[in-house]
C-alpha cells in the first residue's frame, strides 16, 4: 500500500462521515497562506480528538503545540460552553494566526493562548492552579516528550486522557540505536508512560494523508 492510497482512503473517511466545513477548509488555507508548516493534524485525526474529549467529557483540555490552532478547533468545538482549551505555542507568528483563525471559526472565547516557551508556560498553569485537566494533547518539539509527559501529570487527576502525537516516525521508533532526536523523544515518550505507575497507557499505528506515525494514549489513575 502505497501513502497515495492512503490519503485516498482519507479523503474518503471525510466525504463519507464529515459535514462540509468552509470555517475549516479557511483555517488550513490561512495557515498555508501564511507559510506554516504543514504539519497540523489529519481531518480524520482532529475528528479523533474532538471525540476522546467528548468520550471523557472534557470541560479542561490542555493542548502544548498550536501551530495554527487547527486541531485546537478540533478539541474546543467538543467543550461544553462553560469548557475551556489553553493552547501553548513558542513561535509569535503561529501564535498569531492562530489567533485569526480562532475567531474565523467561533471558538475565540473557549481558547486561552499563551505564548512563550513551553516549558515556562507550563511552570506557570502549575504555580496558577490551572489544573487539573481532563485530556491533555502533546504535539510539540519532539525531544522534550518527556518534559511535556512529566508536566502533564503534575496537571491531571485520575481519570485524565493524554495524547502524544508522532509517535511512531515511519516505523524509526523501533530503531534503538539512532540519534535523530525525534525519533528518542518518541522512544522517551514510551518510556516515561511504561515507567510512571499512574499511567496507563498504549499506542496507535496510523497511516493517512499525514503518512505513516501514530500517537501514544494513556490514562492516568
Amino acid at each position: 500500500m502505497s501513502r497515495k492510497t492512503w490519503a485516498a482512503v482519507d479523503d474518503y473517511i471525510v466525504d463519507a462521515l464529515f459535514e462540509a466545513d468552509p470555517a475549516l477548509d479557511a483555517v488550513l488555507a490561512a495557515n498555508r497562506d501564511e507559510g506554516l508548516p504543514p504539519i497540523d493534524v489529519s481531518p480524520a485525526q482532529g475528528k479523533l480528538l474532538s471525540l476522546l474529549a467528548r468520550i471523557r467529557g472534557a470541560k479542561k483540555i490542555l493542548e502544548i503545540g498550536t501551530l495554527g490552532g487547527y486541531s485546537t478547533i478540533w478539541m474546543a468545538r467538543a467543550l461544553p460552553m462553560d469548557g475551556k482549551i489553553v493552547t501553548l505555542e513558542l513561535d509569535p507568528h503561529h501564535a498569531k494566526v492562530a489567533r485569526s483563525n480562532f475567531g474565523r471559526a467561533g471558538v475565540s472565547n473557549q481558547v486561552e493562548l499563551r505564548v512563550g516557551p513551553a516549558l515556562e508556560s507550563l511552570a506557570a498553569l502549575s504555580a496558577g492552579n490551572a489544573g487539573p485537566f481532563d485530556l491533555i494533547f502533546i504535539d510539540a518539539d519532539k525531544p522534550n516528550n518527556p518534559n511535556y509527559l512529566s508536566w502533564a501529570t503534575r496537571l491531571s487527576r485520575p481519570g485524565t486522557v493524554i495524547i502524544c502525537d508522532n509517535v511512531i516516525r515511519d516505523g524509526a521508533v523501533i530503531d534503538g540505536g539512532g540519534h535523530d532526536a525525534n525519533v528518542v523523544g518518541a522512544r522517551a515518550a514510551f518510556s516515561f508512560i511504561r515507567g510512571d505507575k499512574r499511567l496507563d497507557g498504549t499506542a496507535i499505528q496510523t497511516v493517512g494523508a499525514k503518512g505513516y506515525d501514530g500517537f501514544a494514549i494513556a490514562i492516568v489513575s
